[in-house]
């Protein structure tokens, strides 16, 4: 059997990549550039990724990639769902369903959150799920590369389970009004099992926060149906102190995206504390495979 040139996942991981400039993913374009897209260390920081597990695709060394992986690739390198689709092929994958969560950031979404700079963005699947984050998000909240995928969702942070408590953001966050963003969040993934009813990993989430958190139970069991739009917390950041933020949570329609923007009032304490904490950045503890 012949495969045509060019066509095999290494070299369309290679063709994808050298498409994508460097602004469109809000990265610094430098003069010393020999290339207009991204360079592979700028693609496995994207893609939380090891450079070496780039070049290892791109070689055709490693030709079977998790899912998890395929994922988080296809969103660094902004693919189109179609080009998501086939990158999952090529990787001897079944993409997505129609019936899933998807957790896909449509290429002019994800240019929409290159252009916002500094500000702590992040993007949350239908699931709570949390599938992307930027640098001011990190700064502010604590690297979740840090964490194990399973623990990067705000639902099982928010309603611990018998093992004990998991911790989305890094230092603590104290909210306003915690007892309704708990509803909020309940009622959001309830609106969630209507939209997308045969998909199995939300079912088993919702079976295991009704199972192991009494919280979660008896506000699944009160029926509610909403979605969650806003709310106003208080960081205890290591290095700048308590910050106060308005947190704001914008749906991208029938994917259910929920991107989370974190801002400070403006020409406020805790504006200039929000800045010091993205200058100063994320710390380094990410553990890449």
């Amino acid at each position: 059997m012949t495969t045509t040139p060019g066509a095999g996942l290494g070299a369309m991981i290679r063709t994808w990549r050298d498409r994508l400039p460097p602004s469109a993913a809000a990265l610094p374009v430098g003069h010393a550039r020999r290339a207009a897209g991204l360079r592979r260390e700028e693609l496995a920081e994207l893609a939380g990724v090891s450079v070496d597990y780039v070049v290892r695709l791109e070689q055709g060394r490693s030709t079977t990639p998790s899912a998890s992986v395929v994922a988080s690739l296809a969103r660094a390198l902004q693919l189109s769902a179609a080009e998501r689709d086939h990158l999952y092929r090529l990787a001897h994958l079944v993409p997505p369903g129609n019936d899933a969560v998807p957790g896909h950031i449509p290429p002019g979404v994800q240019r929409v959150l290159s252009r916002l700079g500094d500000t702590a963005v992040a993007v949350f699947a239908a699931d709570w799920q949390l599938i992307w984050w930027n640098r001011g998000w990190a700064a502010l909240l604590g690297d979740p590369s840090s964490l194990p995928a399973r623990q990067r969702n705000f639902a099982r942070s928010r309603f611990p389970q018998d093992a004990g408590p998991v911790r989305l953001a890094l230092w603590p966050v104290i909210e306003v009004d915690r007892d309704a963003t708990d509803a909020a969040v309940v009622s959001d993934l309830r609106r969630a099992t209507g939209r997308f009813p045969h998909d199995t990993h939300l079912a088993e989430l919702v079976r295991e926060l009704v199972a192991g958190s009494e919280r979660f139970a008896e506000l699944w069991a009160a029926g509610s149906v909403a979605t969650h739009r806003e709310d106003h917390k208080r960081i205890e950041h290591p290095s700048v102190g308590t910050v106060t933020v308005d947190c704001d949570t914008l749906t991208d329609g029938d994917s259910e995206l929920k991107i989370v923007i974190m801002t400070a009032v403006p020409g406020s304490e805790d504006e200039t504390k929000l800045r010091l904490a993205t200058i100063a950045g994320p710390p380094v503890t990410a553990h890449r495979p």
